[in-house]
């Protein structure tokens, strides 16, 4: 190959390149954003477990300011306790999981918090779908399933955070479940009117006299004849006594 030609070759093979690295930059854009669990060497039945979660910003605009997790079964928000987030940043359970919202984050800043879970299931991975909400209103999704992506044109690239656990520890067992609050009502009294009853002297009748004696007789009949006994004998003593005067 003579000098000149391997020159235009060059040149040729140059500009091809920086045509293709061009063309690279301008459609790569951004990295591709992602959320994720972490839990160094979880095992299914673990106790007190420390969950680190994270979730990666893709707003140029808006800052984080809170995502809200639907917890998967055998976790519910009273196995949680929060640990660290963000400063200012709180945890509320939910009727389906918890939020962890406070202060907006700096545009481009990613979300990092750590909760200790009571008793991981018994279950070989759990997903913890999140929804990243920002100062502007917008939503991420961070909720779709590996069966959902799989096959051309399915999935919207937001994969749910999802933690794969080893298999349970010989003789792991599940703890009871954690008491959840909720308001009680009062069992019905055992003397309720419709199970006992009325009280004596509500019932219309007359209340038992409580002048009786033991053995139920009034009190007056022992008192009557008393007085009969010693009129009998008063009228006894006196007709005596006139017949004397009399004779």
């Amino acid at each position: 190959m003579s000098r000149s030609t391997l020159i235009r070759s060059l040149r040729r093979t140059g500009v091809l390149t920086t045509v293709a690295l061009a063309l690279a930059v301008a459609t790569a854009g951004p990295a591709a954003a992602h959320a994720e669990v972490e839990a160094e060497g979880a095992r299914a039945l673990d106790q007190n477990v420390e969950l680190t979660f994270a979730a990666e910003s893709e707003s140029g605009t808006a800052g984080i300011s809170k995502l809200e997790v639907i917890l998967p079964e055998g976790i519910v928000p009273q196995d949680l306790t929060y640990e660290e987030g963000p400063k200012g940043w709180k945890f509320t359970p939910t009727a389906r999981g918890y939020t962890v919202a406070g202060p907006k984050l700096a545009v481009g800043e990613d979300v990092e918090y750590v909760l200790t879970v009571r008793q991981l299931p018994d279950a070989e991975e759990v997903v913890f779908k999140t929804l990243q909400t920002y100062s502007d209103g917008k939503v991420d999704r961070w909720i779709e399933l590996e069966e959902e992506s799989e096959g051309e044109g399915h999935g919207h690239g937001h994969p749910a955070p999802r933690l794969a656990l080893k298999a349970a520890a010989p003789g792991a067992e599940s703890v009871s479940p954690t008491p959840t609050e909720e308001p009680t009502t009062a069992a019905p009294s055992s003397t309720a009117a419709s199970d006992e009853p009325a009280a004596q002297g509500s019932s219309g009748k007359p209340a038992a006299d409580d002048t009786k004696d033991d053995d139920g007789m009034s009190v007056a009949v022992p008192v009557g004849i008393a007085a009969a006994v010693v009129l009998l004998g008063g009228g006894a003593w006196w007709l005596r006594k006139r017949r004397g005067g009399a004779a």
